[in-house]
């Protein structure tokens, strides 16, 4: 199967006045999710046991805390998030689009 980096999947899982998250959960091990952060603003942040996650920046410039450390982010950025870390996204004036891929099916 073939996807669009900006396209990911129509199915909405989250949306609210801070982003949009959309999951394919067309494999048996993985979900590929995307979220479309708009500007000025984070992700809720949560952990979670037993699951790792890739987090691929697409657009838009910003923070990412992962456990006790924050680093900057913009277009390509790759972060490997380990099993139980805290971690949350700031997206920057213009926003932020960004790719998971995540262990398992999800638990948050």
């Amino acid at each position: 199967m073939k996807l669009s980096i900006c396209n990911v999947s129509d199915h909405i899982v989250k949306q609210d006045e801070r982003y949009t998250v959309k999951d394919n959960n067309t494999l048996s091990n993985l979900v590929v999710s995307s979220t479309e952060l708009k500007p000025n603003k984070s992700t809720t942040g949560h952990s979670h046991e037993g699951q790792e996650e890739v987090y691929y920046m697409v657009s838009g410039f910003g923070r990412i805390e992962i456990g006790t450390r924050t680093y900057t982010f913009g277009p390509g950025d790759v972060f490997l998030i380990e099993d139980g870390k805290f971690h949350r996204v700031h997206a920057e004036y213009e926003g932020a689009y960004f790719v998971c891929v995540l262990q398992g099916r999800r638990n948050h």
